[in-house]
């Protein structure tokens, strides 16, 4: 049986290991009994460190997986699936009140005519965050490393972790967009 390759665009643990958890449940309902390889690429987002609206988180995600498409053809690279995963800031006015959210999300294409989004959910981001991060236009992963008292967190359990108190990383956060983007093709497969 041939083993199919997705490929990721990036080489960050937490985003590679969130890829294998999300496989290793949707492999047997998508491809039952074919082995799956990840190649990981880090390729650019096209978006700012810290995307500020849920438009760009997006479009970080959907341009990460067409950069690795664009690779696979131009290299006539046997990739299957392509993974583009993103994480940022949405901010929700609601009723005179500014709600920020950190969310995460994936977009997955089989190059041949569209692809999907799946979103993390969302997490509330403490007014402290919210003023280096927004106001003052602080990378997410510098801010939250001060924040926890920290080094190398995004590496780790990721601002997921740290604001849920480990019961949601960052890992976690990007498994369920990556479950949520795959959920079109599991849905064909019925």
């Amino acid at each position: 049986m041939k083993t199919i390759i997705v490929a990721v665009g990036s080489t960050r643990r937490p985003k590679l290991d969130a890829v294998g958890e999300a496989l290793t449940a949707i492999f047997p309902v998508l491809h039952p009994d074919t082995p799956y390889e990840i190649a990981a690429v880090e390729v650019s987002s096209g978006v700012r460190h810290t995307p500020l609206s849920r438009e760009e988180i997006m479009t970080g995600a959907r341009q990460r997986a067409e950069a690795l498409l664009r690779i696979a053809r131009e290299k006539s690279v046997p990739w299957r699936y392509f993974v583009g995963l993103e994480g940022g800031i949405d901010i929700v006015n609601e009723r005179g009140a500014r709600w920020v959210f950190l969310e995460n999300w994936a977009y997955v294409t089989d190059g041949t005519g569209g692809g999907a989004f799946g979103q993390s959910g969302a997490v509330l981001l403490p007014e402290q965050l919210v003023k280096r991060v927004f106001d003052e236009g602080v990378e997410l992963a510098d801010a939250i490393d001060v924040f926890a008292g920290g080094q190398g967190i995004r590496d780790a359990q990721g601002a997921w972790g740290i604001l849920t108190r480990n019961l949601i990383t960052r890992q976690d956060a990007f498994r369920i967009a990556i479950v949520n983007a795959f959920a079109p093709l599991l849905s064909r497969n019925r």
